[in-house]
């Protein structure tokens, strides 16, 4: 999504959704978030699930100088005692070497993603071991840019959202899923937006 589709977007909430409105003049329009696409987005996600995006990068880093092309084969070449030095952890290690050998066996089509609708390609990511339903929605909001995206499941989101509607307490994500129905076809934007708000919103 780039700044014009935020600004389409966060025109639409702001006049269906009063909460939003008011933020939205507080603190302006979130900045575009962009991935690539891939193996190596898969790969980012699977090294940032449950630590900081800082540590991630840093992992990141790591991986990419000990695979100077960034493909499936090219990882499963690596010993796992290296990824593991490099800073992933055994179980993230066996995520990793599971997608590389979905891709190279033809398991798992990661360039066919595209073409499918976003519950396709969901179940078919969420079909790999170590992505859940969260990781998928990633992939397909900040890789294959897809608009109508809402990852009920990351605790930033959910805090976010109970302190916009003055809940008190944050929303399962079930409630949360509920509570941004009406924001569709845009929910891609305002999940961009409530991660602005986590940041700058007052506790």
């Amino acid at each position: 999504m780039d700044r014009q589709d935020i600004a389409c977007g966060m025109e639409v909430l702001a006049r269906i959704d009063p909460d939003i409105d008011r933020a939205l003049g507080e603190l302006g329009p979130p900045p575009p978030r962009h991935r690539a696409k891939g193996f190596e987005a898969l790969l980012s996600i699977i090294a940032s699930q449950q630590i900081s995006t800082e540590v991630a990068r840093v992992i990141m880093t790591r991986i990419t100088a000990l695979v100077p092309k960034m493909t499936a084969s090219g990882l499963m070449s690596i010993d796992d005692q290296v990824l593991r030095d490099a800073g992933l952890s055994w179980r993230k290690i066996e995520y990793a070497k599971g997608l590389a050998e979905a891709i190279e066996k033809r398991h798992f089509d990661v360039d066919g993603l595209e073409v499918l609708s976003d519950k396709e390609a969901i179940d078919a990511i969420t079909n790999l071991r170590g992505f859940g339903r969260w990781s998928a929605e990633i992939y397909l909001m900040f890789s294959l840019k897809r608009q109508d995206i809402f990852p009920a499941d990351d605790l930033a989101l959910q805090v976010a959202i109970g302190r916009l509607k003055g809940l008190s307490d944050k929303p399962t994500p079930k409630r949360a899923r509920e509570m941004v129905k009406y924001w569709s076809p845009w929910r891609s934007v305002g999940s961009l937006f409530l991660w602005h708000y986590y940041r700058g919103a007052p506790t």
